[in-house]
């Protein structure tokens, strides 16, 4: 379940288990119940599959985030 904010398709994500990240990567999918979708939003149940990494266990907290170029 989405806590705070969004996830979306374009998303990086990052692993943490016991305050630790331990992969941090892209989304190979995003599904809200059987669709494939765009965005999931806050209070939303979704599921998503982390490219290359197939390590998830429970209690693990998955980090949604975008990257955003500044200009100085």
């Amino acid at each position: 379940m989405v806590v705070s904010g969004k996830v979306t398709r374009d998303s990086k994500v990052r692993v943490i288990r016991d305050g630790v990240v331990i992969f941090d990567g892209a989304l190979a999918s995003l599904k809200h119940y059987k669709d494939d979708v765009k965005e999931v939003g806050n209070g939303q149940e979704g599921g998503l599959m982390v490219e290359n990494y197939n390590d998830i266990k429970v209690d693990d907290m998955i980090e949604a985030y975008i990257m955003e170029e500044i200009a100085k």
